[in-house]
């Protein structure tokens, strides 16, 4: 549960610096960044998948060049729910992600070297470890 809680927040911390970086896109409060990582997380749980399946012909066409099509698809799919949270524009919607991906994976990184969340990933490694034991 810790996991998800700082998943969600760090993700909610990468689309506020996208709001920063990114014109075309605005996120209007803090709360609204945090549902649009939630809703950013559902499309591309659920959503996602079946669209890469649909379009893999056109993927495999533009060797993968297309995927940065589909994400920025599913960004905007997860603008349309959120209230507060809006793309405007083609090269938003495709910026977006790829800055979203860069200071997550910046903001990830710099978590786990400052030991932020890792008693959580270890409690887990240590309940699944008992589990394989008990077996």
């Amino acid at each position: 549960m810790l996991g998800f809680f700082l998943t969600t927040l760090i993700s909610a911390l990468d689309l506020l610096v996208v709001d920063l970086v990114v014109p075309g896109v605005t996120i209007a409060t803090f709360p609204a960044a945090l549902l649009a990582a939630i809703s950013i997380g559902f499309v591309n749980g659920s959503i996602k998948p079946v669209l890469s399946i649909l379009t893999l012909p056109i993927n495999f066409l533009t060797l993968g060049a297309f995927s940065l099509v589909l994400n920025g698809i599913c960004f905007w799919l997860a603008s349309l729910v959120v209230p507060g949270f809006a793309v405007h524009g083609f090269w938003a919607m495709i910026l977006a992600p790829l800055v979203l991906s860069f200071t997550s994976t910046f903001l990830n990184r710099y978590f786990v070297v400052k030991g932020i969340g890792t008693d959580a990933a270890i409690a887990g490694t240590s309940a699944s470890s008992t589990l394989e034991a008990s077996k």
